[in-house]
């Protein structure tokens, strides 16, 4: 079989050329050890994290992370601005977590004031396309508070539940706007 394009491939290597030790190795270290060291039946957990692997969309959060998660609760009515704040700096700061993940950990904590900022909701709220590109964590802190806030606006003129406009305007944008491509 003939080599293509010029690449190298393992017909090309030699026996003992190989370094088998895979101390280079450092693709999802923490879960790639978990999901190896399985010895039970597998759950749908374990299979979402076998997905999460496999896409490299893994994202382990620490400690103090979490205990700022865990300082929102359920029934919260009122955003909290520097809870929030530093909140989305610990998430954004977080490998494998962009705004629309951390928009979405924080809308299933308690979706009365926080929602997904996703291509599809921003669109249909505002008519253009999600930025995707941000120089740094509070710039997009910021994008994502003054999305929070013109939707909260949109919902009341519109008389749509604020805790439902994610989904809502995700819907309306595949309905209305199916003819243009997600960027």
């Amino acid at each position: 079989m003939k080599n293509l394009g010029g690449k190298k491939t393992i017909s090309d290597m030699e026996v003992g050329e190989i370094d088998t030790s895979l101390k280079d190795y450092k693709y999802q270290p923490k879960l790639t050890e978990k999901l190896e060291g399985l010895f039970k039946d597998f759950t749908q957990e374990t299979i979402n994290e076998i997905v999460l692997w496999k896409v490299n969309r893994y994202s382990e959060l620490n400690d103090e992370t979490l205990n700022l998660l865990n300082q929102i609760s359920k029934e919260d009515k009122e955003i909290k601005p520097d809870l929030t704040k530093e909140l989305l700096r610990k998430l954004l700061d977080t490998p494998g977590i962009r705004l629309p993940m951390a928009s979405t950990i924080l809308r299933f904590k308690n979706p009365n004031i926080y929602q997904i900022i996703d291509q599809r909701a921003y669109r249909f709220l505002y008519g253009k396309d999600l930025k995707n590109y941000f120089s740094n964590i509070d710039q997009q802190i910021e994008y994502y508070l003054e999305y929070l806030t013109e939707l909260r606006i949109k919902c009341d003129q519109k008389k749509i539940p604020f805790e439902k406009a994610d989904k809502l305007l995700y819907q309306l944008d595949k309905e209305n706007n199916s003819g243009h491509k997600i960027k």
